[in-house]
């Protein structure tokens, strides 16, 4: 095990040097020039001696293998740069940002993993039951509807509850509060988001695990372990359930990284400001410093990501590890 451990994360390394390489070129393939874009709009005005000097502070006069390998030791040292939009570290404008999201991310995930997997199990063990059909109906619901209408509807349905039991409008807080130090605060503001998330997020995790665990159901050991007398509990629990588990799990990894960035639509309406939200605003004001770290951080959440679900393949089907 300890092997297949190492193993992994030294095949991340190289996927996260080929990830930034690839960033590093995208980005000067942008057309304009950054420090045109910093100094100033279309550049008519723009001294070209502060062109010049910008282009120094920058680096980019060096050859583009220098360029590259300053970038990289930059981001090893977490040293982003400064914002060209606010002119603040950038470390710092993802750090403030960074704890809504994944916190979001977080309890969204735990949100589906809640609901998707018993319902896909049952709805997998009660195969074209009427129990099955609610289960499906549900799912499907949650795949089709929009998630902006799903969380505009959420929050009207909540204010209306809160002002008929209360008599006094309700807004959620708009600035962020950590949960240690205010659960109450904290959980008002997330906690609606990270339900709508959640629902549509355990909406395609319930299908894969209802076809998974239909494949597993029909496979010869089930068969096999139920022809012994095994019972029914033991047999879901230990062979068929932890069997199908491995496509499920490899969906949750790819959307709770997928969350981290993509909560774009869900920040706008809840007015939350995340990693989604500053995404779009350093794209908005031609942010390039940003716009890459920001890039950089979505491969490293997705490379880290990948490795935590291929740990857990290795715990899930012990054959793995010594393939």
């Amino acid at each position: 095990m300890y092997r297949y451990i190492v193993k992994r994360l030294l095949l991340a390394v190289p996927t996260l040097v080929g990830a930034a390489a690839l960033v590093f070129v995208l980005m000067r393939l942008i057309p304009g020039d950054i420090c045109v874009i910093r100094l100033g709009s279309g550049g008519a005005h723009v001294d070209p001696a502060s062109v010049e000097a910008c282009r120094l502070e920058l680096g980019l006069n060096n050859p583009m293998i220098v360029q590259f390998l300053d970038f990289l030791w930059s981001y090893i040292t977490l040293d982003f740069g400064t914002s060209m939009w606010s002119g603040h570290p950038v470390t710092h404008e993802i750090a403030a940002r960074l704890p809504v999201s994944l916190q979001i991310a977080l309890m969204a995930t735990v949100i589906a993993i809640l609901i998707a997997i018993p319902l896909g199990t049952i709805s997998a063990l009660k195969e074209n039951t009427w129990l099955d059909h609610i289960v499906r109906m549900v799912a499907i619901a949650g795949i089709a509807t929009p998630s902006f209408w799903l969380g505009i509807m959420s929050l009207v349905l909540v204010l209306d509850i809160t002002y008929l039991a209360t008599g006094k409008p309700w807004m959620p807080p708009i600035d962020y509060v950590p949960f240690w130090q205010d659960p109450i605060r904290n959980l008002s503001m997330v906690l609606l988001p990270a339900i709508t998330v959640g629902y549509r997020y355990s909406a395609v995790t319930m299908r894969m695990t209802r076809s998974a665990m239909l494949e597993v159901l029909r496979e010869d050991y089930i068969r096999t372990a139920r022809s012994k007398g095994l019972l029914e509990q033991i047999i879901v629990n230990r062979h068929a359930l932890k069997n199908a588990l491995l496509p499920v799990v490899t969906l949750i990894g790819i959307e709770f990284a997928f969350l981290i960035g993509g909560l774009v639509v869900t920040e706008q309406v809840f007015n939350l400001n995340g990693i989604g939200r500053l995404f779009v605003q350093a794209v908005q004001n031609q942010d390039n410093v940003l716009t890459q770290a920001l890039v950089m951080l979505v491969v490293v959440i997705f490379v880290t990501t990948n490795l935590v679900v291929d740990l857990l393949y290795a715990w899930l089907d012990p054959r793995i590890r010594f393939s």
